[in-house]
């Protein structure tokens, strides 16, 4: 499977997932622009990468700073063949201590920022009238409800709904829109989940991470490296008749 000469946007590139998915792409071939608010951990990514990898900041509730990556880097490169929409916040409460700014937060960043960002690439493939492909970063937790995590399934649900939506629309331009659902995947996410979800269900930290692991049946928890495999693989020549579809990384872990 190659990328070669490919021009590739990530965000939330700094670390986790998103981090893994630009070296995955590196390593296929691709010209990778690594983009996040977390200027330190892209940078360093970008190090780690090399001379094929750059960096541009982005703060993907901003429909400004969105256009301008996009914009710098058909710019740049003379076109944008792949965008990753994989940038992402989580917060965990239960429905009765959920703050409202907080819920927002989660909307702003995994909705609109999916929205906005789909939308940018899509104008400037369309322009370019060479097809593409958009590829959202979604969740299992977008296909089943989990306690305490209310606003973070309802966000991982609508990007879902969004990119068969996007797909559809966009099957005219030869653009391909499809999302990926992770399921336990040992990220830096799971600081949060496991402090967020312990706090709650009054469980330690070891607790609540056996919890979730024992639901795998696999019997373990995922890589990010196994996730950018699988994205690579729908961005490729391979699944050219994939779109509008929701590909789930997750051990046998059902419903997701």
């Amino acid at each position: 499977m190659t990328h070669e000469g490919k021009i590739v946007v990530v965000t939330g590139a700094a670390s986790g997932i998103g981090a893994a998915i630009a070296e995955r792409f590196i390593n296929d071939g691709a010209i990778v622009v690594v983009s996040d608010i977390d200027i330190a951990g892209a940078h360093s990514v970008v190090q780690k990468l090399g001379k094929k990898a750059i960096f541009v900041e982005c703060d993907v509730r901003s429909e400004a700073s969105v256009g301008e990556l996009v914009s710098s880097t058909a710019s740049q490169f003379g076109r944008l063949d792949v965008m990753v929409n994989n940038a992402a916040i989580m917060r965990v409460a239960p429905l009765v201590e959920m703050k409202s700014n907080d819920w927002r937060a989660m909307f702003d960043v995994n909705v609109h920022g999916i929205f906005l960002g789909s939308k940018a690439a899509a104008r400037q493939m369309i322009v370019q009238q060479k097809g593409g492909v958009i590829i959202n970063g979604s969740s299992g937790a977008g296909r089943k409800g989990v306690p305490y995590f209310s606003a973070y399934c309802a966000t991982k649900a609508a990007i879902i709904n969004m990119s068969q939506t996007f797909a559809q629309e966009l099957a005219e331009h030869k653009i391909r829109v499809n999302c990926y659902t992770p399921g336990h995947i040992m990220t830096p996410f799971w600081d949060q989940i496991a402090d967020g979800y312990g706090k709650w269900a009054n469980k330690s930290r070891e607790e609540v991470i056996e919890m979730f692991r024992s639901t795998v049946p696999w019997g373990r928890f995922g890589a990010p490296e196994e996730v950018a495999a699988a994205v690579s693989w729908l961005c490729s020549g391979d699944a050219d008749y994939v779109s509008g579809q929701c590909i789930a990384m997750n051990g046998a872990e059902l419903p997701w």
